[in-house]
């Protein structure tokens, strides 16, 4: 078959810059929006532009991305052809191993190609939020006789460092990529979504291992491809965001409670797709003041909420402030309690009257100052906060600690607080 029916998507990173969000779990599968995983606006780009077999490559703690996945229903992807596959890497052939790269991974899954005989296949990375069809992109790499075709973006220049920087002609061909340079020559970047000629990239593909590379798309297989072959540029005007860094993760949320979002959720003309939990319908109390937030099913405000972001089955109770904050699922603030500029992951309890994300010291997190400097604290699966405890800015509070971990009623911004040392340090 000439076009694209399948669609690889790279779900297996560590994620590190997500720094707690990702430790318990790959950085697709990190909540996000209220209600959704960072993995479903790259699967509901795929079912919106016609594409229902899909592959995703897992490897770092996959087990909330596989829950999440399921058989693929709430995309339409549960088929008996094609539909959804999770492919991990695994041990028993000579030619199996851990996957050593985005590049490797497709390698080691290049049967699932095969099987399906497509001359063009999709491939995408599973960590960004975006709206795109991908049907346009495929028609120009057909139409031009592109070996490999990459959409691309406009970043600010300070921002292009980061990403794969490309150099496109006046006919649109790339002519240069350079994998996250220490000075962007232009702003136009590599979004992490490529349609690739099949024959091409096994071409490429087979000759990496043979080399010392990084196996990395960005590094190795692109650079390649523009070399050797026609490598085309497709530009994406529309709202495109790299859940990257703990920074862009709690700046996209925000973005979407602004009067006029750049990425709106509710757009009926491209619906996002996830599975359903099972809560009620939220409730407001008496005394509830809610403000420039999103409320999702499951919730309980009884205190004020402002400019923050509630998963389902959050609870803010009366006298508690939540402000410019993302509470995750199932996550409890006490009485009195006060949030600000915070990110709680799922299922913590704040104490009454605690104070987390207080005062205006900007002390840079001592063990991840590269993560936390802008002034968010974020607080880890299932841990306990003390009634009456205050947390500084910039702190890391790991998961599942307990009151009796927290020696100290006050914790200065920049600090950490884990389990094994059992103090503030």
């Amino acid at each position: 078959m000439s076009f694209v029916s399948y669609a690889m998507i790279l779900a297996g990173g560590l994620g590190s810059r997500l720094c707690l969000l990702s430790e318990k779990r790959a950085k697709p599968a990190v909540p996000f929006g209220g209600k959704y995983r960072i993995i479903d606006f790259t699967l509901s780009n795929c079912v919106n532009s016609g594409i229902f077999d899909v592959g995703i490559l897992t490897q770092y703690r996959p087990l909330s991305l596989r829950d999440h996945i399921g058989i693929g229903r709430p995309w339409d992807l549960d088929r008996k052809r094609g539909g959804v596959e999770l492919l991990q890497p695994f041990r028993g052939w000579a030619e199996t191993d851990w996957y050593r790269g985005t590049a490797d991974a497709i390698y080691q899954n290049w049967i699932r190609v095969e099987e399906r005989e497509a001359e063009h296949i999709l491939v995408l990375s599973g960590d960004h939020v975006y709206r795109m069809d991908y049907r346009p992109m495929i028609e120009a790499h057909l139409a031009r006789g592109a070996d490999a075709t990459v959409a691309i973006a406009e970043v600010p220049l300070e921002e292009a460092r980061g990403f794969g920087v490309v150099d496109t002609d006046d006919a649109g061909w790339i002519r240069g990529f350079l994998e996250k340079p220490a000075v962007p020559p232009s702003g136009q970047i590599s979004m992490g979504v490529y349609v690739f000629r099949t024959a091409s990239l096994h071409a490429v593909l087979r000759a990496d291992p043979e080399r010392e590379t990084a196996h990395d798309f960005g590094k190795n297989i692109l650079p390649a491809l523009v070399r050797d072959g026609r490598v085309l540029g497709f530009r994406h005007g529309g709202y495109w965001q790299d859940i990257g860094t703990l920074d862009s993760y709690y700046r996209a949320n925000l973005q979407l409670l602004r009067p006029d979002p750049p990425f709106p959720l509710e757009d009926p003309r491209w619906p996002i797709f996830t599975p359903s939990t099972e809560f009620p319908p939220a409730r407001l109390g008496a005394r509830a003041q809610v403000r420039a937030s999103i409320v999702t099913h499951g919730t309980i405000v009884n205190g004020t909420v402002e400019r923050s972001v509630l998963f389902p089955g959050a609870v803010v109770e009366e006298g508690a402030v939540v402000r410019d904050s993302i509470v995750m699922g199932e996550s409890w603030v006490g009485q009195q309690a006060e949030l600000t500029q915070v990110i709680l992951d799922k299922r913590v309890h704040v104490g009454p009257r605690a104070r987390i994300g207080f005062g205006e010291d900007l002390t840079p997190n001592r063990s991840c100052p590269e993560h936390l400097s802008s002034g968010i604290t974020i607080v880890g699966k299932e841990t306990r906060i003390p009634e009456g405890v205050t947390i500084g800015r910039n702190c890391r509070i790991s998961a599942n600690l307990i009151e009796e971990d927290f020696s100290r009623r006050t914790i200065p911004s920049g600090e950490v607080m884990e389990r094994e040392l059992n103090v503030a340090h």
